[in-house]
């Protein structure tokens, strides 16, 4: 099995949900790295973004879509006039709306691809790639279902969830797995949670098996259908499943050098073995728009309180800081699109 891609970062200050805190220094924009006891979390921000007016459109993933909210809820106020709106249709249709110039954002769980490069340029749209958080996918199952060790390898999830598998039952995994019926729950083909599973563990073209898997844009579904389903098996974010931890139980995963708990320290410190960035795409025009710039502005002198506030585990200071030039400048952030 190819490695499985991870964006490596150094680890800011900060305590969410699990209680994980680590430190680190001054921020761009002027906060202080914090968080939790022995950390101050950032503080307002560097910017005045009171003058600001209108309107900015923002639709993709329902992973970022948390983050986008906070985001906004926290801009505005400080941004009183600016109207934001935020949907989350998932990473392909969002992109969909983007590339047709309904939206000024894009949010996205994955890089965009080459044919919605090509889509946007056709436009007359510039995709700009912003890191502005992180995520785990997290392996999900009903809290009745033991796994042994509590803990699957990814090439386990590979047998189970490629295209054309047949497995109807967890002991078919291995030895130690209970004689139980496996029910899967996913997101589906709009979502670029699904795109990064079918790519990174499956190694396919965004496919995965079809029989016995029931699939929803709604992740809130999905916690349902697991929790509520005997050997019932599902995956989606990090966030979301940390949110919903007392309904559900979050596997550990191998990726061939051992069992890795998701957390925001495993996912800093590139342990977990299913990582990935969270990401923002303007277009190279809306960037000059000033209420747009002044919004992602605010993102990249806050993202450590707009990450706790959504109970996302933060990119780290050299992301930060780079997301931060490319906002400022406006140069760079050239999409960089998986090839075949």
């Amino acid at each position: 099995m190819k490695p499985l891609r991870f964006m490596s970062v150094a680890a800011p200050c900060v305590a969410l949900a699990l209680g994980a805190v680590a430190c680190g220094g001054q921020q761009p924009g002027g906060g202080s790295g914090g968080g939790g006891a022995g950390g101050q979390t950032q503080q307002g921000s560097g910017s005045d973004f009171s003058q600001l007016s209108g309107t900015i459109r923002i639709d993709g993933s329902s992973t970022v879509q948390p983050f986008a909210e906070a985001a906004v809820e926290l801009f505005s106020a400080e941004a009183p006039n600016v109207n934001i709106s935020v949907g989350g249709a998932g990473t392909g249709d969002g992109f969909e709306r983007f590339c047709r110039g309904e939206t000024q954002i894009s949010d996205a769980s994955r890089p965009i691809e080459t044919d919605e490069v090509e889509t946007c340029e056709a436009e007359m749209i510039e995709p700009v790639e912003l890191q502005v958080a992180q995520d785990a996918l997290s392996i999900v199952t009903n809290r009745e279902t033991m796994i042994p060790d509590n803990c699957i390898a990814t090439e386990q999830l590979e047998q189970l969830l490629a295209p054309g598998s047949n497995v109807s039952n967890l002991s078919e995994l291995g030895q130690g797995f209970p004689d139980q019926e496996v029910s899967l729950f996913t997101p589906g083909t709009e979502s670029g949670t699904f795109d990064y599973f079918t790519e990174e563990v499956l190694e396919t073209d965004a496919e995965q098996r079809t029989e016995g898997v029931q699939t929803s844009a709604d992740d809130n579904q999905l916690v349902t259908g697991v929790s509520g389903t005997p050997g019932g098996l599902g995956y989606f974010g990090f966030s979301f499943a940390d949110q919903n931890r007392e309904q559900l139980n979050i596997l550990q995963v191998d990726g061939g050098e051992g069992c890795v708990e998701p957390s925001i320290e495993t996912v800093q410190n590139n342990q977990y073995p299913l990582s990935r960035p969270l990401l923002m795409y303007p277009s190279r025009q809306s960037l000059q728009q000033p209420e747009v710039k002044g919004f992602l502005t605010f993102i990249a002198e806050n993202y450590q309180r707009i990450a706790e506030a959504a109970n996302i585990v933060p990119m780290g200071q050299q992301s930060a800081q780079q997301t931060s030039q490319i906002i400022k400048t406006g140069q760079g952030g050239e999409p960089k699109p998986e090839t075949e």
